[in-house]
């Protein structure tokens, strides 16, 4: 799993590429908590060159969620392919999470 975090204005940005699988997750879980331990509390995970998310990849972003909730962070999801949307839906996911198309879209949910 390949990881780029950067700022934009306030939200940390995660560009994630590869498989989010139970192999890979916890380097995105370690990622998580390293952020919160920073005090950040907007966080924008792009999942435009992630081919592929499992139950494992799917309870870190849960996870992420709740402790950024704790906080009275923001989480939001972008960029997410259709056959993984799928995942998203079957398992709830679009329901608790904002997602949107592409990253700049998503970033205008924290201005």
């Amino acid at each position: 799993m390949q990881l780029v975090e950067r700022e934009n204005g306030g939200v940390t940005v995660l560009e994630l590429g590869g498989r989010l699988d139970s192999n890979t997750s916890k380097v995105l879980e370690d990622k998580i908590m390293e952020i919160l331990g920073q005090g950040k509390t907007k966080v924008l995970m792009d999942f435009k060159g992630v081919d592929y998310i499992n139950s494992t990849g799917l309870r870190v972003l849960l996870l992420a969620l709740q402790q950024l909730k704790k906080i009275q962070g923001q989480l939001v999801l972008a960029t997410i392919k259709d056959y993984m949307k799928e995942v998203f839906e079957i398992s709830g996911y679009t329901e608790i999470f904002p997602i949107y198309p592409t990253q700049e879209e998503a970033l205008t949910h924290f201005a």
